[in-house]
């Protein structure tokens, strides 16, 4: 049998605002948008909190160094 990965619920919608806000080209308009989509996926899909995997979080950071 498979062990498969937890689905992360509303990860896209999370991610698509957080990159949002950070481009350098901020469209505030598109942000909201942004911002309501990953509202209404959290009323959805009842999500009470959200939590970043520290092995990740700090993978992440170091491939964000290295490219600049």
């Amino acid at each position: 049998m498979e062990k498969s990965q937890p689905q992360i619920l509303c990860a896209k919608e999370a991610l698509d605002l957080l990159n949002c806000v950070t481009d350098p080209n901020f469209d505030q308009e598109k942000c909201i948008r942004l911002l309501n989509s990953l509202r209404n996926c959290v009323l959805q899909k009842k999500v009470k909190k959200f939590t970043l995997d520290e092995t990740n979080s700090s993978k992440a950071a170091t491939n964000v160094k290295e490219k600049q």
